[in-house]
Formats: C-alpha cells, structure tokens, sequence
C-alpha cells in the first residue's frame, strides 16, 4: 500500500525523517503549490491525484490538516500514523490514526492522543494527559500530567502547561510561555506566567 506525506514544507520532511528512520518507505509527497517538483528525491502529486493508500498530513496547521484530512479520508485513502524510534511512547498509550510523533519525544503512561496530532522533537506528554483531534506539541515543550488540550490547540517550543490544566479549542500557547491556569478558546497565551495576547477569531 503506497504512504504519501501530505505537505512538502518543514513539517513534511520531518515526518519523512520518521519514517526513513521507522524503515517505512514513502511513496510521494502530496502537496497543490509544489506538484509537479521533486522533494528529497520523491515526486510532489496533488492530492486530488490520487485514489487508494495510506497518508499522513505532515502540516503544522491544524486548519491546514483538517480540510486535507477530511479529502482524502473522502477519496478513499487511509490515515496512518508515524512514530520515530527514538521516541518513547509509555504503556496504556492510545494514538489515533493520523499522528506524527518525533525523536526524542516521550509520550508517558496513559495519554489519550486524537486524530492527526503531532508531538515534536524533544517534547515530553505526562501521564493521562489527553490531546485532541490536530493539537500540535512543538519542539521541546512540556504538557503535564492530566492536561487537556482541546481540538486544534497549538502549543509553542519550550512552553509548559502545568498540571490538571485545560487549554481550549484553537488555543495558542506561544513559545517559553508557562500556563498556569485554564485558557480559553482561541486564546494566544504568552509569558511566565502566560497572559493573554489576544483572542482568535
């Protein structure tokens, strides 16, 4: 069964990294603005392009990952996810189809990962955190124990999200920011402690 990485951006290679490190060979990369191109050496198709196989969307946005997500789960194809074997991923850990886990991330007991969720180089999950559909761990970060991050939340490289807390839906943790306390939807948190920049539409 053919694998396509949807993105041939940053992201994209890196999930192409994973898998030539898990052994998992990669058929093409999907991606409208580059097709047509070769990338590391593999063709750029479009996604539209193509009928049956397995993909992982290797995109930072979550929006980005939805609507690509959501195209080719209707054209038939599979969502799979990629895991580098330099991570460590503890026991009664569940992972949804569809996540792109990197090196050096540990992943600890009993997290509950949704759909098309990425956890980054170097990235610690505590125990029995949950992240939801397309929440995005970046390089470094650490989320504690029994932390909830709803759909669509992005959390920056180097930030910390203590313990027992909720980030809402579309939430932006920025980069070194410290979460002390609950975020609201779509807000953008930043500092130590993070404060609220502002609120995403």
């Amino acid at each position: 069964m053919p694998l396509y990485i949807c993105g041939a951006g940053g992201v994209g290679r890196e999930a192409l990294d994973a898998a030539l490190a898990a052994g998992v060979p990669v058929t093409a990369f999907l991606d409208d603005a580059r097709a047509g191109e070769k990338v590391r050496g593999l063709p750029v198709l479009r996604p539209g392009e193509v009928a049956a196989g397995d993909y992982l969307v290797g995109i930072a946005d979550p929006s980005a990952r939805a609507r690509l997500g959501l195209l080719l789960d209707e054209r038939g194809l599979r969502a799979v996810t990629l895991v580098h074997p330099r991570a460590v991923i503890s026991p009664e850990t569940t992972i949804a189809p569809g996540c792109l886990i990197q090196a050096n991330a540990h992943i600890s007991s009993s997290v509950t990962m949704g759909p098309h969720a990425q956890v980054h180089y170097n990235a610690t999950i505590g125990h029995d955190a949950v992240l939801d559909a397309r929440t995005t761990v970046y390089p470094g970060a650490n989320v504690s124990g029994n932390v909830h991050l709803c759909a669509d939340v992005t959390v920056g490289s180097n930030a910390v999200v203590l313990q027992g807390l909720t980030v809402g839906p579309g939430a932006f943790v920025g980069a070194g920011a410290v979460v002390t306390r609950d975020v609201p939807a779509g807000a953008t948190m930043v500092g130590s402690p993070a404060r609220p920049l502002r609120t995403r539409d």
